[in-house]
C-alpha cells in the first residue's frame, strides 16, 4: 500500500476552487456540465458525462497518481471511456513498470501513442539528442513531438478528453475549470479532480490500494519524461521538478496550455 504519509510535506490544504467562476466562458455547454458535475465525485462525473455527451471520450493517462485514480474509477465503474498514453520514447524504466502492473492489475490493455517517425528524426537531427536543454524554445520543439501532436492524433474525432490536472498545482491549472472548451481543439475537457487537493488524492490511492510509481517513494512527485524530471525536496511545489531548469515558472508542455 502507498505511504501517503511519506508525501505530507508536499500536500496542499483542501480548499475547493470556485468552480462557477472558472467556467465563465460563455459557451452554455461548458457551463451547463459545470453547474451538473460540480457537486458530483470525480467518479461520478467521469460517469455522468459518459451519459451526457455521445461519440469518443479519451483519457489520456500520463500514469501520475491521478491518473491511475482515475483509471482506477473508469476500470471499476466500467466506463466507456477510451484511455490512451503518450509513450515519448523517453520515460522512466519505473514509468514502464507501473505501466505493465497497472494493465495486469485491472486487465485492460492501455494504448500507446508514438511520435511519428520521421518528424522524431527531424527533431534529433536539427537539435541534437538533448537539445532540449540548450533553450525553452528547443524543449517546447520537443515537447510537441513527443507529446503534443501524438495527442493530437489521439483525440481527432473525440467529443471530449480527460486529464487529471488539479487546481492548487499551478496557477496555470487553477485557471483551466472543471469543464473548458478545449482552445484549439474545440472540444469538451473535464478535469475531474480539479477541487481535490493533493492530500485528498493521496488518501483514497492508499485506501483503494491504486499502484503508483515507485519513483514517488524518492521524492519523484510530478513524473514525466526521464530527461525532464527530477526529485523535489521539502517544501517545493510539486511542479518544479519539471524542467526545473528553465525560468519559466509555466511547467507545462502544451497539452494542457496550447503554445
Amino acid at each position: 500500500m502507498f505511504d501517503h504519509a511519506i508525501h505530507d510535506e508536499f500536500a496542499a490544504a483542501a480548499v475547493p476552487p470556485d468552480l462557477g467562476s472558472a467556467q465563465d466562458s460563455g459557451d452554455a455547454k461548458v457551463e451547463e456540465l459545470a453547474r451538473m458535475l460540480a457537486p458530483l465525485s470525480p467518479a461520478e462525473r467521469m460517469a455522468r458525462l459518459r451519459r451526457e455527451l455521445p461519440g469518443r471520450i479519451v483519457f489520456a493517462h500520463g500514469f501520475g497518481i491521478e491518473g491511475q485514480l482515475l483509471f482506477h474509477w473508469i476500470c471499476e465503474r466500467g466506463l466507456d471511456i477510451e484511455v490512451v498514453t503518450l509513450d515519448t520514447g523517453r520515460l522512466f524504466p519505473e514509468t514502464y513498470e507501473l505501466w505493465a502492473l497497472t494493465e495486469a492489475r485491472y486487465g485492460r490493455r492501455i494504448r500507446a501513442i508514438y511520435p511519428e517517425r520521421g518528424e522524431l528524426e527531424a527533431l534529433v537531427a536539427a537539435q541534437g539528442i538533448n537539445g532540449f536543454y540548450d533553450s525553452e524554445r528547443a524543449r517546447a520543439a520537443c515537447c510537441e513531438v513527443r507529446k503534443g501532436r501524438p495527442l493530437e492524433r489521439a483525440l481527432a474525432g473525440a467529443s471530449a478528453w480527460l486529464s487529471g490536472l488539479r487546481a492548487d498545482q499551478t496557477a496555470t491549472r487553477r485557471a483551466a475549470g472543471l469543464v473548458a472548451r478545449d482552445r484549439g481543439r474545440g472540444l469538451l475537457k473535464l478535469n475531474p479532480l480539479y477541487d481535490w487537493s493533493r492530500a485528498a488524492v493521496l488518501a483514497e490511492v492508499a485506501a483503494l490500494d491504486v499502484p503508483v510509481n515507485a519513483l514517488h517513494q524518492r521524492g519523484f512527485v510530478s513524473i514525466g519524461c526521464a530527461s525532464c524530471t527530477r526529485a523535489v525536496a521539502p517544501g517545493e511545489p510539486e511542479r518544479s521538478g519539471r524542467w526545473w531548469w528553465e525560468q519559466d515558472g509555466n511547467r507545462e508542455c502544451g497539452l494542457h496550455v496550447r503554445r
